[in-house]
């Protein structure tokens, strides 16, 4: 079986004292690629760097919308040129949370630099990882309504079965993590059911979101075999079968990783 991580975070400092043995594990689990996302132009910087040194490790390059404060009229720039490595995946993770941000003019900010970052994903014809978390009405109007024509992926995805639909019209994915496996996984199990099994992604967002029964501790890529157990269990299908629909997804979307 062949699995791959399309999104985690590698360049975190929870990671600093056995970063290679997380590959090295992740590669014994059948995890055959992982995509490590940025945060910062800096921190993407660095994840473009690391992926460049490893086989089977892409980047994505981004200012994610908690750490929104750090744009400045460089950051587009910047991106842009990080962008056109061979070893960047995508444009990600982008987005809203207004779980976190309560300030409106902060939010403001968050929805002026997602749009600025989903028209470079459009420019470069990269696919982007969006971010949303309770602000699924701003998301989907902005994916919708500002900037047309982007492929991509709803990561971690909250929304409801509805919002799902409406993503899928538009060509974007839905990106399932630990929290499916959680016993309060709420509607997301009946959600992935209904959805188009070409219209799932497998991700980890490591070191976060550890999957049962890992929950509680660092999470990291050789998770994966969980979270996808869960999904065959929802689809009625094999481990396999969920490895193969799944890997086949993550490089039609993510072209670069093929």
């Amino acid at each position: 079986m062949e699995f791959i991580d399309t999104h985690a975070h590698l360049t975190d400092e929870a990671y600093n004292e056995d970063l290679i043995a997380t590959i090295e594990r992740a590669k014994s689990a059948g995890v055959a690629k992982i995509i490590t996302l940025g945060d910062t132009v800096e921190n993407s910087a660095a994840s473009l760097t690391f992926s460049q040194k490893h086989s089977g490790i892409f980047a994505g390059v981004c200012v994610h919308p908690e750490t929104a404060a750090t744009w400045d009229e460089d950051s587009v720039e910047k991106l842009y040129e990080l962008a056109k490595s061979e070893k960047v995946a995508g444009i990600g993770e982008i987005g809203l949370d207004y779980y976190w941000e309560k300030d409106e003019d902060k939010r403001e900010l968050q929805r002026k630099i997602f749009v600025e970052q989903l028209n470079l994903a459009k420019e470069l014809n990269l696919p982007a990882c969006v971010h949303d978390r309770e602000a699924h009405g701003d998301t989907l109007k902005i994916l919708k309504n500002e900037v047309k024509g982007v492929r991509g992926v709803c990561h971690c995805f909250s929304g409801s079965y509805e919002m799902a639909v409406e993503l899928f019209k538009i060509g974007f994915y839905i990106g399932v993590d630990g929290p499916v496996t959680f016993k309060n996984a709420a509607k997301l199990p009946e959600i992935l059911a209904k959805s188009p099994k070409d219209r799932v992604l497998l991700e980890t967002d490591s070191p976060y979101l550890s999957p049962a029964p890992m929950r509680g501790k660092r999470n990291e890529p050789a998770n994966i075999p969980y979270i996808a157990a869960k999904l065959a269990e929802i689809w009625s299908v094999s481990v396999e079968e969920v490895a193969e629909i799944t890997t086949s997804n993550a490089k039609r979307l993510y072209e670069k990783i093929a």
